[in-house]
């Protein structure tokens, strides 16, 4: 008892609160400038620019007080991986909050945010692999190296398949609002509502585009035997430009994009945390 108590004040702590909604300000950060550089590639190829976590970095580097905002942004997510550890250990907010299956999910983005946060710190202390490395090219070499593996195309299928259809429950629970459940509506003003829900709504369905998109090229490399059709997040976003809609469809995912940064910078302030 005691140590569920222990687990519990941490959790409830005020600490942990400002970490997560810390976290979501940085992802906003991190979504918004990777749709800003995708609008960049629709009309211009970007000047060789990455529209991914690593071109974000790289962005953000090269403006004053650059290795500054590293840090802070590193440490933001480090605090919504923090968050989520504590959703894990004892659960989430509202009803079934302390169901195993939820749990699980919760350790995952945690572990997933405290990556993110390492490569984030890494590259602003000098290790500019670490954060800014092409989403694609990391794409290529894990595509290649699963390939190699005995049952490696049905490996590689089967987690292609997982992110697709990821992307694409991602996208209907957008559409669904079901973000309602997770923010306090009730603080918000009725014009404040509206921006969230179509924040939500289409940020969210944009966000689940790319992902059903990325796990389609990679069901492809494992078909085809390929490691060049799996594509990392730079190279699915410009693989829109390449539709019969032209650059727009890239410029309404980017746009998308943006959406779901403001979309979190919401969650910042009206998340139930």
């Amino acid at each position: 008892m005691t140590g569920q108590h222990g687990a519990n004040r941490v959790a409830d702590s005020k600490a942990v609160e400002v970490g997560g909604r810390a976290g979501f300000a940085a992802r906003g950060v991190i979504y918004a400038l990777v749709g800003v550089l995708a609008v960049r590639i629709a009309f211009s190829d970007g000047g060789g620019q990455q529209a991914d976590r690593g071109g974000a970095l790289a962005e953000i580097a090269h403006k004053p007080f650059g290795s500054v905002l590293l840090w802070l942004l590193g440490a933001a997510l480090a605090g919504m991986a923090l968050w989520r550890l504590s959703e894990a250990v004892i659960g989430q907010p509202g009803e079934d909050g302390d169901k195993a299956g939820k749990r699980l999910a919760a350790a995952g983005r945690a572990v997933f945010y405290g990556f993110v946060s390492y490569s984030v710190l890494a590259y602003a202390v000098g290790e500019k692999t670490s954060g800014s490395g092409s989403s694609d090219k990391r794409t290529d070499d894990v595509t290649a190296k699963a390939l190699g593996w005995p049952g490696g195309q049905w490996i590689l299928s089967v987690a292609g398949i997982g992110v697709a259809c990821a992307g694409v429950w991602i996208a209907v629970r957008a559409l669904m609002r079901k973000f309602h459940k997770h923010l306090e509506m009730a603080r918000m003003s009725e014009r404040e509502r509206r921006v969230v829900d179509f924040l939500g709504m289409f940020g969210g369905a944009s966000r689940g585009v790319l992902f059903a998109t990325a796990g389609g090229f990679a069901v492809a490399a494992a078909v085809q035997h390929e490691p060049g059709k799996s594509k990392g997040m730079d190279d699915t976003l410009r693989s829109f430009a390449h539709t019969p809609a032209g650059p727009w469809l890239l410029v309404v995912i980017a746009v998308g994009l943006v959406a779901f940064g403001l979309f979190s910078w919401a969650n910042a302030r009206w998340r139930t945390v």
